[in-house]
């Protein structure tokens, strides 16, 4: 491999790990994979990053571009350490955080408590002014009421303010005046006005989504100042492009000023990557499953489209989503990768419930103190220590010998803690409890999939993570599917994944209409006005116009209904033919997802217009074949491995992934430097040209 060939790399962080990979045009690979730095994530980053540099004939000048998933905004919501933030707001509206939906996450549960709301009630002013639903003045700004309430939040030490009046969305003039209000006030402080995070309908929703954007403001900027500060140090002078819920990447000055679009970026690398090899693979539809330390995460790739959600909870707690069962959390509306989420990881806690119940998770042990078997102190069994017991997982080390494990530690805390209490043995405790973490897993697969009128047996399971390839058989034999896919380099795939995006933007506008009385030529001329927005901001990241894609979609109901479902607009000129035909697609999809459509008599209401601007790369973005250059791999052997009491102890022959040239058949476990394939008895493997394992069940 020559010196002068240039590298794109991609760092995720996760809650246990931070992944890097390093990848030439000529399909090299080097990868780093260690524990998080919680303090400060950037140390993380930066001295692993110096590592591959010293190990390696890579130099910071080799490196193109720094592509990053992140959970520093989610993180800081999670633990509410944004910054100090206050609201001014129309008068009378300033308890719209504490009043949200009135929808309730649990039902019947009477001890449930809705979070705190991110700015306290002292610190939420309401001022003088309205505008009607059409966007008329009815009331003029009061300027004087609004300065008084700037020098008020200014003299409480907010950090930053968000603003967010009523009816704004459809005029946008009374938040300009107090932008400018807060601008003459205190220059350069940081502020928020919903026209410019989302101008659209639903007042909770906006102004949620406004004021977690102020929250995440400084918080971010210092973290990605901080992280380009000590790049530079380092040499590196690539640009640093951000991953965002949405899957797109954008800049890092972008991601500064709408920092609520990077909340679930971490998450979407995976879900980009495993979009680009299904259409490599031409796999079809497809449900991704990644399995990492702290959680695991499923989603659904249709028709080679991504599944978005138009909204999401933050701050939730983990929970597989259910689209009755919302408002858990902080509501954020803004286009993210639909994820359904829960709590199981390889650091996840067995233990055992007040009724006598084996319990695993949704607690982590994390990267500090981690699994028993790390040896770092941790008393409490894990996910992992049951797989070491099972034998699924090497008795010595993991990560390559990154990791060191003791094998005793994992049995010692699991007969102690789950096995004697319940009266199993060892194995029997430990297999109990792989099956339940499958079982709360499988949750999160039939959230995006049989509970969505989808027959999970017809999609092939994408499994990846550092935990994905060892629970992925056992998932998709209880769903009744038939294929998995493990991609090269699972464990750091969402890493991976983040060399696969391009640069993104998503831009919506309300436009409430009874779609089959609107003009259409009002339609075209409101997507136009987006399309121009699109271009501009595309065009300054430096895409000429032929390497700009744009593709339109509409969130549409039933009159009368509060909840939209979204469907593609296709990019021509809108004309009563294509009005026709999106009411159409808008029935179809209503009767896929619900079961059931109304009738033609029923009217369908238009309520968003959206789009997405891409800009696209010249050339593939990543090579056909891969070539690791990792730990070295383990020479074949045996090991004894328990797969239940209907086949109980078998020896499983353990082997690197180069080994299923050939088709095997199972029980055998594939032992990678980022992660352990299982592929049970009655299942067989083999590798595909682009080295990918292909499970047969």
């Amino acid at each position: 491999m020559s010196g002068a060939n240039k590298f794109r790399v991609g760092i995720d962080i996760g809650g246990t790990f931070t992944d890097i990979v390093f990848l030439a045009p000529d399909g090299t690979i080097y990868t780093k994979k260690v524990s998080s730095t919680v303090d400060n994530y950037a140390d993380a980053i930066v001295d692993n990053l110096g590592e591959i540099f010293s190990q390696t004939n890579v130099s910071p000048e080799n490196v193109e571009e720094i592509l990053h998933g992140t959970t520093i905004a989610s993180n800081a919501i999670l633990e509410m350490k944004g910054a100090s933030t206050g609201l001014i707001t129309t008068k009378g509206f300033r308890d719209v955080l504490e009043l949200r939906t009135l929808r309730m996450p649990r039902l019947y549960d009477i001890g449930w408590e809705k979070p705190p709301p991110l700015v306290p009630r002292h610190l939420r002013l309401g001022v003088g002014e309205r505008i009607d639903a059409k966007g008329n003045v009815e009331h003029p700004i009061d300027q004087r009421q609004v300065a008084e309430a700037v020098d008020d939040l200014l003299k409480a030490n907010v950090e930053t303010i968000a603003v967010c009046l009523i009816n704004s969305f459809t005029n946008p003039d009374h938040e300009r005046i107090i932008g400018q209000i807060i601008e003459q006030k205190a220059p350069g402080f940081a502020y928020c006005l919903s026209v410019d995070v989302l101008p659209e309908i639903k007042e909770y929703e906006r102004t949620s989504t406004t004021v977690i954007n102020a929250y995440l403001l400084p918080i971010v900027n210092q973290y990605l100042n901080s992280l380009i500060s000590n790049l530079r140090s380092s040499k590196l002078t690539a640009p640093l492009l951000l991953m965002q819920s949405n899957g797109g990447l954008t800049t890092a000055q972008r991601a500064m000023e709408l920092p609520c679009h990077i909340i679930e970026s971490g998450p979407a690398g995976g879900v980009v990557g495993a979009h680009a090899l299904a259409g490599k693979l031409e796999l079809g539809d497809v449900v991704t499953f990644d399995m990492g330390g702290t959680t695991a995460k499923a989603s659904l790739i249709e028709h080679g489209e991504y599944s978005r959600a138009v909204d999401f909870s933050v701050g939730a707690g983990i929970m597989a989503g259910s689209r009755l069962l919302t408002g858990a959390g902080y509501r954020l509306k803004v286009p993210a990768i639909d994820l359904a989420e829960v709590g199981a990881g390889g650091g996840s806690i067995i233990s055992i419930d007040p009724g006598g119940a084996m319990l695993v998770g949704p607690k982590s042990a994390g990267a500090q103190p981690g699994p028993a078997c790390y040896g770092l102190g941790g008393q409490l069994p894990t996910v992992t220590d049951a797989n070491v017991v099972l034998g699924y997982l090497n008795p010595k080390h993991l990560v390559g010998g990154a990791v060191q494990i003791d094998a005793e530690l994992s049995q010692k805390a699991i007969m102690e803690k789950i096995a004697t209490p319940m009266g199993l043995e060892l194995e029997r405790a430990a297999y109990g409890s792989h099956q339940i973490v499958a079982a709360n897993m499988i949750r999160a697969i039939k959230a995006v999939s049989s509970e969505r009128g989808r027959d999970p047996r017809r999609y092939t399971l994408f499994a990846f993570g550092g935990n994905g390839p060892l629970f992925a058989a056992t998932m998709a034999r209880a769903l009744g599917m038939t294929q998995i896919v493990v991609p090269p380099t699972p464990g750091l795939f969402s890493s991976f994944g983040l060399l696969y995006a391009d640069i993104e933007h998503h831009y919506s506008r309300t436009l409430r209409r009874i779609l089959r009385t609107t003009d259409p030529q009002e339609l075209q001329q409101a997507w136009l006005e987006l399309e121009d927005q699109a271009i501009k901001q595309l065009q300054g990241d430096g895409f000429p116009k032929e390497r700009i894609r744009l593709s339109r979609t509409a969130n549409l109901h039933y009159y009368g209904q509060i909840f939209e479902l979204t469907v593609p607009v296709r990019n021509e000129p809108i004309n009563s033919s294509v009005v026709a035909t999106l009411e159409e697609a808008f029935g179809a999809e209503h009767e896929r997802t619900y079961g059931h459509r109304a009738g033609p008599e029923e009217l369908v209401e238009l309520v968003n217009i959206e789009l997405v601007g891409q800009g696209i790369r010249e050339g593939e973005r990543v090579p056909d074949l891969l070539t690791p250059d990792l730990a070295t791999s383990p020479p074949k052997q045996v090991r004894k491995a328990y797969f239940g009491p209907a086949e109980g102890w078998k020896e499983a022959l353990v082997v690197d992934r180069a080994s299923l040239s050939q088709d095997v058949d199972g029980p055998v476990i594939v032992e990678e430097y980022d992660a352990t394939c299982l592929i049970p008895p009655g299942a067989s493997a083999v590798l595909d040209e682009y080295g990918n394992i292909n499970i047969r069940l």
